[in-house]
């Protein structure tokens, strides 16, 4: 497994060896002992979700003030533009993006650690999403901050406006949303 930082370098891409021939593939998606020594930390993932969204879906962006989640995230059909924020506001990178394409065809994860707001763009028909998480879902503790706050300027690679949920639609400027010190 290879893990490059992004431009924030506590985010990072993750590209799985992949083993293949005419009857397939075979990789190590996840193995604790490696990613461990890459992000220099112990984690504990307690949580396995999977989502499937359709074409120009965005969702987000999310996170949970208390409770706050790691993930390692990565598409197993179709490809999504996944987007991390950094909502630390003591760190030099406080209120800044990366992104990244995440496809089933490139299998590339990205590891989002806690403190970061997260949201994906369905870039494909449809994308199914997995991710695993540091901790619970907390619904009371999750906030989201607008996909398009012009603070952000995120640079969503799409030609029409996304379709996105009530909530996410609702989402607060990242200059009145809650954050981590």
């Amino acid at each position: 497994m290879q893990i490059t930082p992004l431009g924030i370098p506590s985010v990072l891409l993750v590209e799985p060896h992949i083993f293949g021939d005419e009857r397939g593939f075979f990789y190590e998606s996840f193995r604790q002992d490696r990613f461990e020594e890459a992000i220099g930390r112990k984690v504990s993932f307690v949580q396995d979700n999977h989502s499937r969204s359709a074409g120009n879906v965005l969702r987000g962006l999310h996170y949970q003030v208390v409770k706050p989640q790691g993930k390692l995230v990565r598409v197993v059909t179709g490809s999504v533009f996944d987007v991390a924020v950094d909502l630390r506001r003591s760190s030099p990178t406080f209120g800044r993006w990366v992104g990244q394409v995440l496809s089933a065809a490139n299998r590339r994860q990205m590891w989002i650690p806690e403190g970061f707001a997260h949201g994906f763009l369905v870039l494909s028909e449809s994308a199914e999403f997995l991710y695993k998480t540091t901790d619970y879902y907390a619904p009371q503790h999750e906030r989201c901050i607008a996909w398009n706050d012009p603070d952000l300027d995120i640079d969503w690679p799409m030609d029409a406006s996304p379709i996105v949920s009530v909530k996410d639609a609702q989402g607060q400027s990242l200059s009145a949303a809650d954050t981590f010190a």
